[in-house]
């Protein structure tokens, strides 16, 4: 996604990006809710843990989303910058 929503090479990038982040939500929805129940948006999980007082595992919906984009940022420089040496 990072790599299609800032390619300097497409000037219709804009829509690549909205296809890209479609395909990706859409993707991980199908894998991982049937497998695990799984929220791609931590308030939607947060609402229903106040609520019932359940907060044992809030943790994980919480911090897996900031460290899934601090490590993919690093994935997406590392790969950037391969990409950039070897051409």
């Amino acid at each position: 996604i990072a790599a299609v929503a800032t390619s300097e090479r497409r000037p219709d990038s804009a829509v690549t990006a909205g296809l890209a982040v479609g395909g990706t939500i859409a993707m991980a929805s199908l894998v991982a809710g049937p497998i695990s129940g799984a929220s791609l948006n931590p308030a939607r999980s947060l609402g229903p843990a106040l609520v019932s007082g359940d907060l044992d595992s809030l943790w994980v919906y919480l911090t897996a989303p900031l460290a899934g984009a601090v490590l993919g940022t690093f994935a997406y420089l590392l790969v950037r910058r391969a990409a950039a040496t070897a051409a």
